[in-house]
């Protein structure tokens, strides 16, 4: 077994695919908030494809953040050189590459040193990877909270930021009063609209505290949108333990995730940008097709698939997928109420995408967790659920399925699965859903009132009464059955 750094990397090349390029050539050019596990499987292996070929090499990565995990990622990935195991699973290969895009990681305690870098005329591009529930984002009404406790306090404190988005603010302001033209800000989170949600945050902190700078935000900075795509699950023992006795190589923190990856971005990057597109990316005027696919089959199909999962105590996705019931479930709900709300997406067919997205949720060797999918709901439902639900009532289309969805979510945020297991809390919202959902059990309404999730179809009498019927049904007689009902009807 090989340790992984740069002193070993020629003995891992005779094991697996390493870095080409001499990354003491490397220089500069984006500056990343986030540095988990999908950004090492998404746009650092993207950079690191181009660099292998070649080209662009004073786009390198430096890395940041500002929580806690962050500087255990960074001590983590400085003892090996920054570099990572990419252990890519078809279903039916697996192969293993070293990538080294990341030269840097600036402390998260070191305030300076991040402010300095996004001064540095070097950085053209500044991008996140902050997860859907990072943007301060109102669930009522869907847009960026300035009454957020952490944006109020940045605002209070424009020098001594604590969020990303106080971060980009106030090295915007540094550059702008060194006549340093601004950079591009780039959201790689999945999130629709993401260049929009990123742009309303970073000019709503601004207005805070300096209404006119925050003019020249919007006159200045692009936030291109993006579609990003690619199962990556959490990092563990296993995975560590695979990638030394299957690969040959100690790494703290590799990174396993599927075959696949897509990425469909606007072309906005006013001081340049790497040449993606020679890798696989896709440039485009209007990313919103690919977002509705992507957003709606996709992560709406997640959802469909992680409640019933998880209330039947199945563990794994694959194994979700091989269960009749789920695979059914998933395939009536997308065909007859989720597909037909996604409309036309350029070169692209609809019925191969879904049966892709079938295909690649059924993979056993990335060992994607339905607890994993079943996180984060509060955030999720509203923007992969509760949007296709609005458009099938606006329609006056059939939600039985989608309602159904709603009522299994329910119940799993009960706290209890079908045979009496314990659901450890799953959500940071997990305690008021909670109690909410104990209450729905007698008072289904209770749960479509969470006004912050539902909006306007929590009130809709079509919603109203099939989630009733449905939630009751799950109670009476169990998700298993209630499930089976539905697809017989």
């Amino acid at each position: 077994m090989t340790n992984l750094s740069l002193a070993n990397l020629p003995e891992i090349g005779k094991k697996m695919r390493i870095p080409t390029y001499k990354r003491e050539g490397l220089k500069p050019g984006i500056l990343h908030f986030g540095v988990g596990n999908f950004h090492r499987a998404h746009l650092a292996v993207y950079l690191d494809d181009l660099f292998n070929k070649g080209h662009d090499h004073d786009w390198a990565l430096i890395g940041t953040g500002v929580m806690e995990f962050d500087e255990k990622l960074r001590q983590t990935l400085a003892s090996q050189d920054f570099l990572t195991t990419v252990v890519e699973q078809d279903n039916d290969l697996s192969t293993a590459h070293i990538t080294g895009p990341l030269i840097d990681f600036i402390p998260p305690a070191n305030k300076q040193a991040i402010l300095e870098k996004l001064a540095d005329p070097a950085i053209r591009i500044v991008s996140m990877t902050i997860t859907e529930g990072g943007y301060f984002i109102d669930p009522a009404t869907q847009k960026f909270d300035p009454k957020h406790p952490a944006i109020a306090k940045d605002a209070a404190n424009p020098n001594d930021p604590a969020t990303v988005f106080g971060f980009i603010v106030a090295g915007l302001k540094l550059r702008k009063a060194k006549g340093i033209p601004a950079f591009t800000v780039m959201s790689c989170d999945n999130v629709p609209h993401n260049g929009v949600v990123t742009k309303n945050a970073v000019v709503g902190l601004a207005k805070l505290s300096d209404s006119t700078f925050a003019d020249w935000i919007t006159a200045n900075v692009a936030f291109p949108n993006g579609m990003v795509d690619r199962i990556t699950p959490a990092t563990g023992d296993r995975e560590r333990k695979i990638c030394a006795e299957t690969f040959g190589v100690e790494d703290k923190w590799p990174i396993f995730c599927e075959e696949f990856k897509q990425w469909v971005v606007e072309d906005n990057f006013p001081l340049g940008r790497p040449a993606w597109e020679k890798v696989g990316a896709e440039f485009v005027k209007d990313v919103t097709p690919w977002e509705y696919m992507k957003i709606r089959i996709l992560n709406g199909g997640h959802a469909v698939i992680a409640y019933i999962s998880g209330l039947l105590d199945i563990h794994f996705v694959h194994d979700a997928m091989a269960n009749p019931l789920v695979r059914d479930y998933l395939k009536k709900v997308t065909d007859d109420e989720i597909r037909p709300t996604v409309g036309p997406v350029p070169g692209t067919d609809l019925k191969d995408y879904q049966k892709l997205i079938e295909r690649r949720f059924s993979n056993p060797k990335i060992a994607d967790t339905v607890r994993r999918l079943c996180f984060d709901g509060s955030n999720r439902q509203p923007k992969f659920i509760v949007p296709p639900i609005a458009d099938r009532l606006k329609a006056g289309k059939s939600i039985n399925g989608l309602a159904l969805e709603s009522a299994l979510w329910c119940r799993y945020c009960y706290g209890t699965s079908d045979s009496g297991k314990v659901i450890e809390a799953n959500d940071p919202s997990w305690a008021a859903l909670q109690p909410t959902a104990q209450k729905a059990k007698d008072n289904p309404q209770a749960w479509l009132d969470m006004a912050d999730i539902y909006g306007e179809v929590g009130q809709h009498p079509e919603m109203k009464k099939l989630f009733a019927h449905y939630l009751n049904e799950v109670w009476k007689n169990g998700a298993e059955k209630t499930v089976k009902a539905y697809l017989a009807s």
